[in-house]
């Protein structure tokens, strides 16, 4: 694979808006290794914790194509350092410790009760998740790169994450309109109102935070994607082109287009690359052996190589 970016990539960006040459070499190649099943993406190993050479070089591969990859493993040990030592492996290490977290910045998915501060969010009840990537409500200086979602047990029934390359919207969104993808990049495209806290004084959690949709990053030109599907922690800039663009937007995730893939984890997989779209749909969880998913998010992006493996 290469060696790892250290430095601005000294490539043209098939991100430009203004470069289209570049964007239909990248383009041309994206569609072409783009996974058409799950089974494109999945990479069976041995144990997470301690990859071989092979394994590794068959994750990052997949992660350079679509942003993501599946692992299966037959380690079902209930271990929640196995996050984290999978990410090392992959050049993911600087953990986002946020505050719905456990101390070691591993967050354990599982039903919660609403007291323990947890259960009145979401990813901790049986309740379907809609598509967002991770950390939409962070600054940017704390953007998410990298995740891991490890399956330990899964529910009874249901609990299938639908998976999207943030890059196969791009692209879709571009070749619609390129005034879309645009509007998307506009620094004041979406906010997320603040937060308040739940003492009933007023404070607050967590003030809002403004930002583009689409942004590439300074360091190595990858593209970023800040994102949720949720109406009521979302306030979108009231101008034509954005509201145009988030229609089409929402079109396209209510779609069946064939780069939507959908995997239900079984003990041992696990979800590991970039901060791609994800959803879960709504389960059923076994009181005896309830669910159980390990997750990381990181500041990181996967060592990927220096020379974009679409470049000639």
């Amino acid at each position: 694979m290469g060696q790892a970016f250290n430095g601005p990539s000294p490539f043209p960006s098939p991100f430009d808006l203004d470069d289209d040459a570049t964007y239909r070499d990248w383009r041309a190649w994206k569609l072409a290794c783009g996974p058409a099943s799950t089974d494109d993406i999945t990479v069976v190993v041995a144990d997470p914790r301690a990859l071989t050479s092979a394994e590794r070089e068959a994750l990052l591969d997949r992660i350079a194509r679509a942003n993501v990859a599946l692992y299966r493993s037959p380690v079902q040990a209930d271990d929640k350092d196995l996050p984290r030592r999978l990410g090392a492996q992959l050049g993911m290490t600087r953990l986002d410790a946020n505050w719905l977290a456990d101390e070691d910045g591993i967050s354990s998915i599982a039903i919660s009760a609403r007291s323990d501060g947890r259960g009145g969010f979401i990813p901790y009840t049986d309740r379907p998740i809609r598509w967002h990537t991770d950390g939409y409500y962070h600054p940017a200086e704390r953007r998410i790169h990298g995740m891991i979602l490890h399956c330990v047990r899964p529910a009874r029934s249901g609990g299938v994450n639908a998976l999207i390359d943030h890059e196969r919207a791009y692209i879709a969104l571009r070749d619609a309109s390129p005034a879309h993808v645009r509007a998307l990049m506009q620094p004041d495209a979406m906010t997320i109102p603040v937060r308040r806290d739940d003492t009933g004084e007023g404070g607050v959690a967590r003030p809002a935070q403004t930002g583009p949709v689409f942004s590439v990053d300074a360091v190595d030109g990858s593209l970023h994607m800040r994102y949720t599907a949720r109406t009521r922690s979302i306030e979108w800039k009231d101008d034509p082109p954005t509201r145009a663009a988030v229609t089409q937007l929402e079109a396209l995730l209510a779609g069946d287009a064939p780069w939507i893939l959908r995997t239900r984890l079984a003990p041992g997989m696990g979800i590991v690359g970039h901060n791609v779209l994800h959803d879960r749909t709504g389960f059923e969880d076994d009181p005896a052996a309830p669910r159980l998913l390990y997750r990381a998010r990181f500041l990181d992006r996967a060592a990927l190589p220096t020379v974009p493996p679409w470049r000639p």
